[in-house]
């Protein structure tokens, strides 16, 4: 009997295991759904036991299948220490992603630790810059790969891979929206959600004063968080200890923020290919025909 594993079927399934759905791990790993199912039903064979247990629509791992995954994370890390020290020339490869700093501490740590169990011989070089300093970094070539969540980033055919909401958010134990002339904190002049924000609360008639202007996503939060000023932020950047502002607090609704996925000319290698899916895949709620999917997936 011939009991050997398959390494590209683990990498499959630490990929389910990771982003928690077989669609999320096929654009992860760059396979259809129905080659994620196959392999899944072989790596199931050779084991020998259940790795999947049906929960509704979704499948969730059963207690081997949870065994089986500190086990393919080994394998892989070994199988691609193994092929870097003997196909020497280059031991890692290296790609420099950048994100804006409102995404940076939210989305990012959780996304990129589990592209690295899945890829661990690729190293990712973080940089965290505004959206219209990573929009030129990624002209430049500085920048192989970009997360922006500006609308002046189009012109470089970034491609949309998530859209969501954007709220007024307060410190939920401060009443600074409660003011008769709003304290606004918000992102410099070049900052799109800036433009917007001031416009919604023009046209809602709501007096208004920007107290507060820093590029940095932190600084921003500070000021919330100390009952200093309202601002405006995309969904997933929301923290513990903020309340969404509605139009019963007098606040206009404000349009959806598009997050787009943006990549220099010179990134064109496999590396890059595999950065991106997995993104997509675990950041993007876009499916194709532009229809937002936020199901439970």
């Amino acid at each position: 009997m011939h009991h050997a594993l398959d390494i590209d079927q683990l990498r499959t399934f630490l990929a389910i295991a990771e982003l928690g759905s077989f669609t999320k791990a096929g654009e992860a790993v760059h396979k259809t759904q129905s080659a994620v199912s196959m392999q899944m039903r072989r790596l199931e064979e050779r084991v020998g036991q259940p790795i999947f247990i049906k929960d509704g629509r979704q499948s969730r791992l059963t207690e081997n299948g949870l065994r089986l995954v500190e086990f393919a994370r080994r394998m892989i890390m070994l199988n691609d220490e193994t092929l870097s020290a003997f196909n020497g020339q280059k031991e890692v490869g290296h790609v420099k992603l950048g994100v804006p700093d409102d995404y940076a501490d939210r989305l990012l740590p959780q996304v990129l630790a589990a592209f690295n169990r899945l890829n661990p011989s690729i190293e990712v070089q973080v940089e965290c810059l505004s959206s219209a300093r990573l929009t030129d970094a990624i002209r430049e070539g500085t920048l192989d790969v970009a997360i922006t969540t500006s609308q002046d980033t189009m012109d470089l055919r970034g491609e949309i891979i998530r859209r969501e909401p954007l709220y007024w958010v307060t410190s939920n134990q401060h009443c600074a929206h409660t003011q008769d002339v709003v304290r606004l904190a918000l992102g410099p002049v070049t900052c799109g959600w800036r433009r917007i924000s001031m416009d919604a609360l023009d046209r809602a008639g709501r007096p208004y004063r920007v107290s507060y202007t820093s590029s940095s996503a932190a600084a921003l939060v500070g000021a919330v968080q100390a009952g200093l000023a309202v601002t405006v932020f995309p969904e997933s950047a929301i923290r513990d200890g903020m309340r969404i502002l509605d139009e019963k607090d007098g606040f206009p609704t404000l349009p959806y923020c598009d997050i787009a996925l943006l990549r220099s000319d010179t990134a064109r290698e496999t590396m890059h290919d595999t950065l991106c899916n997995h993104l997509v895949a675990a950041i993007g709620n876009v499916g194709s025909g532009g229809t937002t999917q936020l199901a439970a997936e």
